[in-house]
């Protein structure tokens, strides 16, 4: 078993593939036109697993939990740091509950909390 996608309902698509474009570096793998007036993007890589995005014509409100969060390797911890403030985008003070890892968590244009995780050894 492999695990494909994450899947979460966005209120822009094109804020959102702008978020992920810029501040991840990932792509659009594809982008196509679904059933209801919905749109759909997914982004990510050949082989990696893959975020898919979903836009509705409504716009509808996102409703993502408090205790999810989307984990991504970084080279430089501070790197992204300072690519997040120069978006102005919040993020939490940086955390290392051990000598091998930093992180932050911040969040999409949605609410979805990612982390940038950086591995010290």
């Amino acid at each position: 078993m492999k695990f494909l996608w994450s899947t979460l309902r966005v209120k822009n698509l094109d804020a959102s593939i702008r978020f992920y474009e810029e501040i991840l570096g990932l792509s659009v793998s594809r982008r196509f036109a679904s059933g209801s007036g919905s749109e759909i993007a997914f982004m990510g890589g050949a082989g990696d697993t893959e975020i898919e995005l979903i836009a509705d014509a409504e716009g509808r409100e996102t409703n993502v939990g408090s205790d999810i969060s989307w984990g991504f390797e970084v080279d430089s911890l501070d790197d992204k740091m300072a690519l997040l403030t120069e978006k102005k985008i919040a993020y939490e003070d940086p955390r290392s509950p051990n000598a091998s890892i930093r992180f932050i968590f911040f969040s999409d244009p949605d609410g979805m909390r990612i982390q940038f995780a950086e591995h010290l050894e």
